[in-house]
């Protein structure tokens, strides 16, 4: 299921990982493993934030995902279903064949 995923980072631990270097690691590190159609990254809401869009093929895949950034970024974690502009067509037209 393609998901978004919102993380915003708590700015104390988004510090030290920059000032320690880490940060690199822990971005390439996630994009690594979920391998995103598409990553951002933003100042949003008040702290650094990354948006990715990937696809959540396995459910019980969320603590894998979620717990890294909860432990090591301290980070608030989002994760959303989400469709593109072909799966809002065909959910669009299955309602009219309902």
């Amino acid at each position: 299921m393609r998901t978004l995923l919102r993380a915003r980072l708590d700015t104390h631990a988004g510090n030290e990982v920059i000032r320690d270097g880490t940060m690199p690691d822990a971005v390439q590190g996630l994009l690594d493993e979920l391998k995103p159609e598409a990553a951002y990254f933003a100042a949003m809401d008040g702290g650094r934030t990354c948006l990715m869009v990937f696809d959540l093929d396995d459910p019980s895949r969320i603590p894998a995902v979620a717990e890294k950034l909860f432990l090591d970024l301290e980070a608030e974690v989002e994760l959303v279903p989400v469709m593109n502009h072909e799966d809002l067509k065909k959910g669009l037209a299955a309602l009219k064949k309902g």
